[in-house]
């Protein structure tokens, strides 16, 4: 009697894969996972798209969506043509403070991370101290520089000057003066910082060394000191040491700080905001709220427009991070 041998031959069965997680375990990850990303869809995605449809339309804000009139480019040439000027003095003060917030409390932030890191006595006050503006929001901090140092009757700047006297006031924020201005061919009115712009530069400095200073400390912290060492060994000091050795082992922390140092720049808000924006202090952020809600009823389009363009600029950057984070992951 013959055997069909396809039929003696047992089939392979299909390996099951077993999780480690149960069901529970399954549901708990799924919450934790999709509640969050509900939430950034909802008030980060959604409202990020909706801004690129409204910037190619004209719509005041108070009247209904009905009234929303598509005009295409319109909004995007009238920023770069009609109000070049008002964009130009926003990009140049985004560039000032950049610059600032590189070659100022960049490299405070620095200095004191590279200090307490030598454990020198009362570190732990001394970081609780220079961290406690980063607990603060930006506009809690316009607060209390507005409020303290340079209110103009009682504020601690004009005290220690002694400029608290009637008719010897200093008004610090209210001073809109140009401090240099130069003229750009295509432009039809100056540009350069004003004095209460470069003011509110120190209220955003001391926020900002906190944060740097916490990232270097925590790189700094994970050093190898045997490296150090080594360098010591070989005769270089302490500054050939921490220039050629210990700055560039922190490579990834300073790539952080370079991106949120240009979207803090790029974004910075809210301290003026809290100033409640005075002249001089012209800003992309601000450009976006000044026609968002203008009197009578804004531009949404063109408020939408200045905010794409503040997006893109973000963006760049963020792409820039992610891109040299992939490379190094790779090699």
């Amino acid at each position: 009697m013959s055997t069909d041998l396809t039929t003696a031959v047992p089939r392979k069965r299909r390996r099951r894969r077993y999780s480690q997680l149960t069901s529970g375990d399954k549901r708990a990850l799924g919450f934790m996972t999709g509640i969050p990303t509900v939430i950034h869809v909802a008030f980060v995605t959604v409202p990020a798209l909706l801004t690129i449809f409204l910037s190619f339309t004209k719509w005041d804000g108070l009247h209904g969506i009905s009234s929303v009139r598509f005009v295409g480019f319109r909004n995007y040439w009238e920023i770069f043509t009609v109000f070049e000027d008002t964009l130009s003095a926003a990009i140049f003060n985004n560039v000032i403070l950049l610059v600032f917030l590189f070659f100022g409390p960049t490299l405070f932030g620095i200095l004191l991370a590279y200090l307490l890191d030598k454990n020198i006595r009362g570190t732990r006050v001394y970081q609780s101290i220079y961290y406690f503006p980063v607990v603060l929001s930006l506009a809690v901090v316009g607060i209390i520089w507005k409020s303290v140092i340079f209110s103009p009757g009682q504020g601690l700047l004009n005290t220690v000057l002694g400029r608290t006297k009637a008719g010897h006031q200093i008004d610090w924020l209210g001073d809109s003066h140009k401090v240099f201005s130069f003229h750009i061919p295509f432009l039809d009115n100056a540009i350069g910082p004003s004095k209460n712009f470069l003011v509110i530069l120190a209220a955003i400095a001391w926020r900002h060394a906190g944060y740097i200073m916490v990232l270097y400390l925590a790189g700094l912290k994970s050093f190898d000191p045997s490296l150090r060492e080594a360098a010591m060994i070989d005769g270089a000091n302490e500054w050939k040491t921490f220039r050629r050795v210990v700055f560039p082992t922190l490579k990834p922390i300073n790539v952080i700080v370079v991106v949120i140092t240009i979207i803090e720049a790029l974004r910075t808000y809210d301290i003026i905001a809290a100033l409640r924006a005075p002249l001089g202090m012209e800003l992309i952020s601000l450009e976006v709220t000044k026609n968002l809600l203008g009197e009578g009823g804004g531009n949404v389009g063109r408020g939408s427009a200045y905010g794409v363009v503040l997006l893109v600029l973000c963006i760049g950057f963020i792409i820039w991070y992610l891109v040299n984070n992939f490379r190094e992951e790779q090699t």
